[in-house]
């Protein structure tokens, strides 16, 4: 448990259409899998929220569309210096635990896309002060609502609480990837707000983007598969173009659609400490990580305690004790701190905007093939930490075999964080 204290409220069983818990009461335990993937009725409170460490920003809305983004509310100084790291992760933390500094110059007319909700009016001149504080040079950024104009934009960002998200993504696909193109695509309330997040993905791919970051989703907990639409999957589909989506932040077992998915690579999360120079990570107990039974296992996939699709594939840096520093002028005031798999998912996919190998990847196929050796040496593997209670690697990391490990794979880390760019 690396040494936290861990926290548990016992909720009734969920009666979600198509999305049922199993009922029991129990200490969930490894094959106890309920229709959903929900191990029993435990669930799991990580520390941000029973401490009292962050909070969400996001609004749950109509359809169960929910941001990931956290904003840090407990030892964050009301004016902190980005520059001296008191505001949290800078990027070249980040381009230093990750091995990306001598890849920092790939990257140039690759295409990033962000997928938001609502118009973000300051977008622009919050990203350039970010990139000009850390020295990233001049974006190349443009933004479209989700009919492909850059104009006509949507619906405030503060309607749906989203403009934190925005922010953050565009500033941490800057970060690994600063040269990239970023893309952001703003979608609004059209009838729903899960048809303007389709209507944001399809009018990326259209618009020429290979890699889509989605930082948020669906939670079983509360709104069952596909955020509703049986049509939710064909928009995570186009051959060529590399999918992302955060596991989102309530732990185990929560599955969150985009990121369950075949054809979407499910971004985990972290927990970067620094001491003395050196980087260390262990589990985030906030990363969302399941098993999702009512997904198709895709072949790719060999692990032997889930029917349907394990999730994550892969992970960053997505704890709250630190998070990272981000620069927000809307409903803010500059300077503050977040977390959250938000985090790790546009900074993984600026990650493989570096690689250049958007192309093939579908999902998590790469990493779940990786052979033994390259794990070892093109990941940075996760050994301690957990984010919830199943007795096996689903939700705990560095468990033997005996003991109900996998590998060197957990459910809130995949099978790891990048050392590097090679793996991706």
């Amino acid at each position: 448990m690396n040494g936290s204290s861990r926290f548990f409220l016992l909720v009734a069983a969920l009666a979600i259409a198509g999305c049922n818990a199993g009922g029991s009461s129990s200490t969930p335990t490894a094959g106890a899998l309920s229709q959903n993937g929900h191990y029993g009725s435990t669930h799991f409170v990580p520390e941000w929220q029973a401490k009292h460490e962050a909070r969400r920003v996001c609004k749950a809305l109509a359809g169960g569309a929910q941001c990931h983004v956290l904003l840090v509310t407990k030892g964050v100084k009301p004016s902190c210096s980005p520059s001296g790291g008191t505001c949290g992760f800078r990027p070249i933390d980040l381009q230093t635990r990750y091995n990306l500094s001598g890849s920092l110059k790939n990257g140039s007319g690759t295409v990033v896309a962000l997928i938001e909700l609502g118009d973000l009016p300051t977008a622009a001149t919050d990203l350039a002060t970010y990139r000009s504080t850390f020295k990233l040079g001049k974006a190349k950024f443009k933004k479209f609502n989700q009919y492909g104009e850059q104009s006509d934009y949507p619906e405030s960002c503060g309607d749906f609480g989203w403009c934190l998200e925005t922010d953050l993504d565009i500033q941490m696909v800057s970060a690994s990837c600063p040269k990239c193109t970023i893309y952001l695509i703003e979608g609004g309330n059209c009838g729903s707000v899960v048809c303007g997040l389709e209507g944001a993905e399809t009018e990326a791919v259209t618009l020429g983007a290979k890699i889509l970051s989605n930082s948020w989703g669906c939670s079983s907990f509360n709104y069952g598969e596909n955020c509703g639409d049986s049509n939710f999957p064909n928009y995570f589909d186009t051959p060529g173009v590399a999918y992302l989506a955060s596991s989102g932040d309530s732990g185990y077992p929560e599955i969150e659609w985009p990121a369950a998915l075949a054809n979407v690579l499910a971004v985990g999360g972290t927990q970067l400490e620094e001491t003395s120079s050196t980087f260390t990570e262990t589990v985030w107990d906030g990363a969302g990580a399941g098993c999702a039974t009512t997904t198709t296992k895709p072949s790719w996939q060999h692990d032997p305690d889930c029917a349907g699709r394990t999730i994550s594939d892969i992970s960053a840096q997505a704890g709250c004790n630190p998070g990272v520093a981000e620069y927000i002028t809307t409903s803010y005031t500059g300077w503050t701190t977040v977390c959250g798999t938000s985090v790790a998912s546009p900074l993984t996919a600026g990650i493989v905007g570096l690689a250049g190998n958007a192309s093939s990847i579908t999902g998590g196929k790469t990493f779940w093939e990786l052979s033994k050796k390259n794990h070892k040496k093109e990941l940075h593997v996760i050994s301690s930490g957990s984010d919830g209670s199943c007795a096996n690697y689903i939700c705990q990391a560095g468990l033997s075999k005996t003991d109900g490990g996998y590998k060197t794979y957990s459910g809130p880390a995949g099978w790891g964080t990048p050392n590097g760019i090679t793996a991706y």
